[in-house]
């Protein structure tokens, strides 16, 4: 194997080693992590519904998709992209010749609790996201001495299928490319970003958070060392269920601690060749922590719940990830440094086994924690018959709320699939619980068509159809004024009596546009790596 190869297989074998028992046919379905077998392409997946653009364009790029490839394959590619991409991005970034320094660095940023806990939770587009950052990093750094825009926003715009992917990535080729550049790299990013920042400007008064979700979404500790140790590790998480068992070992405070004060040693090496990524990790610590700094929690329950578009700032442990970076590479060169100084040989080898020890249970799908099901018959029925169906009218799921657990999903935690297996728009209720405490959804339909469920005039909210989910925990309302078209073992189809009223889309020339703008953005980015004057993509910065 020659040197060259060494990274990428080795980046390769760590996604490996967590997908391998998912590797065969069948879908993984795990909290927010939900695709279909031909994901639908509705006026929500192109911002143009009644739902924030969480999603947007990530649920159109997936709809694409599956369109040409059947969707668990869809996913299973997504996944592998994003577990390989980031160790080999960051494996490249390292201002060194060495491959052993590259192994080190690769690994200390492919295998963290971000990555566990977010693979866990469900979040692929946050991984695809992190994943592109040291590529977005190399590209911004380029800048400063050539023309590698084109490469900085082909990197970026995986990162920018969702709000919070696309702020990360702005930020990071932002922070690496300097104020010097600020006049290309903002503009571009911005078109970029059009998609879901369009239909987030229209409805600003709609796209508010409940304040009590700043305390239910903050950071929290995973052992005895609290929250902020947690979070120097990119750790964290909110949920508590998706944390693996490793975190909470009296060990992992004592390692996270020695892994922060050997990347400062290299941190002034960092700072005169990667400028900009030192800083930037420490926003990220500071906005990952605000909800436990001195006022931070009032002015972030304030910001949250009156200032349009602050909401993204509540989930705050997402912004840990400008810090991985820094700390991965930091990590790597005092690694480096100690075994040129005299130390044993094998510190590289035990420094890039290090992470691998410290959390065994994210490999092999988290010891088993994920696999893949396959999608019960009655989903496929449902969506053809309303594709065949021409009566007019929206979908509302029950039970009521947002999250399922199937018996044909071994009773895993999972986002309702509907809205995105069925082929017409369907209204669930965003509702979510935290440790039992409701946060409020952000659906303006929701209220309505609450009202008019208790009323039995469900046509009134342009809902034609009503689909009851069986197998899964929650209370049905009375369904007997309603038309039963179709029953199976875990679905039921009704039909909404009466005149249906056509509900509400927007469809504006600006999102319109904001869609149209971007796809250009991308097309002449592509079209200028293609020209003799443009960059290989996949370019390493010179050191």
């Amino acid at each position: 194997m020659t040197q060259r190869l060494i990274l990428p297989v080795w980046s390769a074998a760590l996604a490996l080693l967590v997908l391998f028992p998912l590797l065969g046919r069948g879908f993984v379905l795990s909290y927010d992590m939900v695709f279909a077998p031909h994901h639908s392409l509705l006026p929500d997946s192109l911002g143009m519904g009644t739902t924030p653009p969480r999603s947007v364009p990530a649920d159109a790029v997936v709809a694409l998709l599956t369109t040409v490839l059947p969707g668990d394959l869809v996913q299973k590619l997504l996944l592998a992209a994003a577990l390989t991409l980031g160790p080999l991005g960051a494996g490249r970034l390292v201002p060194t010749d060495s491959t052993a320094t590259r192994l080190v660095a690769a690994t200390t940023y492919g295998w963290t609790p971000y990555i566990a806990e977010r693979l866990f939770m469900g979040h692929w587009p946050y991984l695809l996201a992190y994943a592109c950052l040291p590529w977005i990093a190399s590209a911004g750094l380029d800048l400063r001495t050539r023309n590698s825009l084109a490469r900085l926003v082909l990197w970026a715009a995986p990162a920018a299928l969702t709000p919070t992917g696309g702020l990360l990535a702005a930020g990071t080729a932002l922070a690496a490319s300097g104020w010097r550049k600020a006049h290309l790299v903002t503009p571009a990013l911005l078109v970029l970003n059009l998609p879901w920042l369009v239909p987030s400007l229209l409805r600003s008064t709609s796209v508010l958070s409940a304040p009590q979700a700043v305390d239910l979404f903050a950071a929290k500790g995973e052992n005895w060392a609290g929250a902020v140790v947690a979070v120097l590790s990119s750790g964290g998480f909110w949920n508590a269920d998706v944390v693996p068992a490793s975190r909470t070992l009296p060990l992992v405070p004592v390692l996270t601690l020695a892994l922060v004060a050997a990347a400062l040693l290299s941190f002034p090496v960092l700072i005169r060749k990667t400028p900009g990524l030192v800083p930037l990790g420490v926003v990220g610590l500071v906005f990952a922590l605000l909800a436990h700094l001195p006022f931070g929690e009032t002015a972030l329950e304030w910001a949250v719940s009156t200032v349009p578009g602050t909401a993204l700032l509540r989930d705050a442990q997402k912004w840990v990830a400008w810090w991985a970076l820094p700390l991965a590479i930091g990590f790597a060169l005092t690694v480096e440094a100690a075994s040129r100084r005299g130390y044993h040989r094998l510190v590289p080898a035990v420094a890039t086994a290090l992470p691998l020890i410290a959390m065994p249970d994210l490999a092999w799908a988290g010891w088993g924690r994920l696999d893949t099901v396959q999608y019960p018959a009655d989903w496929a029925e449902v969506r053809e018959f309303l594709a065949d169906d021409q009566r007019p009218g929206d979908v509302l799921a029950l039970p009521l709320g947002a999250f399922r657990r199937f018996e044909w999903n071994d009773n895993r935690t999972q986002l309702d699939p509907a809205p995105r297996v069925l082929p017409r728009t369907t209204v669930v209720d965003d509702t979510v619980y935290v440790d039992g405490t409701p946060v409020p959804g952000e659906d303006t339909r929701l209220p309505a068509i609450r009202e008019a469920l208790r009323d039995n005039d469900l046509g009134r909210t342009g809902i034609g159809w009503v689909l009851v989910e069986h197998g899964t925990p929650g209370e049905l309302p009375d369904t007997s004024h309603l038309t039963e078209v179709f029953r199976g073992p875990w679905l039921t189809l009704y039909r909404v009596p009466g005149d249906i009223t056509a509900a509400t889309t927007t469809a504006p020339t600006a999102t319109i546009a904001g869609n149209l703008a971007a796809l250009a953005l991308l097309a002449g980015c592509l079209l200028w790596q293609r020209l003799p004057t443009g960059r290989l993509w996949f370019h390493r910065r010179e050191e």
